[in-house]
């Protein structure tokens, strides 16, 4: 039974979403502020965390920063404002999705499923690594290398990363990679492709602002060169 942390100061919130998530069959537990979160994380060690932005002591911000520092959970964000400088703020401290209030607890536990399922490893293609350039994939142990050097990926960076190397040289529209990496229940949220591309960008490309491994052919989607 996957384990969820649900990290929020309002407690409402959290015994009626708790409430909801345990009938959903997830094993719930709650948080009061970020300290306290912090502390769960250690002593629980959940599968998946929903984490708050707008809290006492230490606000969601430093706390997933904190995360960040020592495990690589999947994260999900609540917050009470959509603009688009909060996604790219979250999605570049590492959180793997992002709901915002008001939301309903069926779109939330949908959100936990998704997160959950590109958090597993990569399927299996029949290799052990994919290779390009100095770029090196373990499918096994869900490591990235360029040349010597160990680059840690979100689990949603990892997917997205493995679907773009596994058709080298093609052409991949968003709407085929949302589909393959956050499914079919985010098929209106290409968005998510174009930011996961520039951070994912930020940490495997040499030089980031002339890319060498993903290119995008405007107006078509993504491709990813071997070289």
């Amino acid at each position: 039974m996957p384990k969820i942390l649900l990290i929020d100061d309002d407690q409402n919130l959290t015994r009626l979403l708790g409430q909801y998530l345990e009938t959903q069959n997830f094993e719930v537990e709650t948080a009061p502020d970020g300290k306290s979160g912090m502390r769960a994380v250690y002593q629980v060690s959940p599968d998946l965390v929903v984490l708050d932005v707008t809290m006492p002591l230490r606000d969601g911000w430093e706390t997933l920063e904190r995360i960040r520092e020592v495990s690589d959970v999947p994260v999900i964000m609540l917050t009470a404002r959509d603009e688009e400088a909060d996604i790219l703020r979250g999605f570049s401290l590492g959180a793997d999705d992002y709901v915002t209030k008001p939301f309903s607890f069926a779109q939330l536990s949908a959100r936990i499923h998704a997160v959950l399922a590109r958090s597993r490893r990569a399927e299996d293609t029949g290799l052990d690594e994919i290779v390009c350039g100095d770029l090196r994939v373990n499918l096994r142990t869900d490591q990235v290398w360029r040349g010597d050097e160990r680059i840690n990926l979100t689990p949603t960076e990892f997917k997205l990363l493995v679907a773009l190397m596994k058709r080298v040289g093609e052409v991949i529209s968003p709407e085929e990679l949302v589909r393959e990496v956050w499914g079919p229940q985010y098929a209106g949220e290409v968005g998510h492709v174009r930011r996961y591309v520039y951070h994912l960008r930020r940490k495997i490309e040499p030089d980031p602002d002339n890319p060498r491994y993903i290119h995008n052919e405007r107006g078509f989607g993504y491709r990813f060169a071997g070289a």
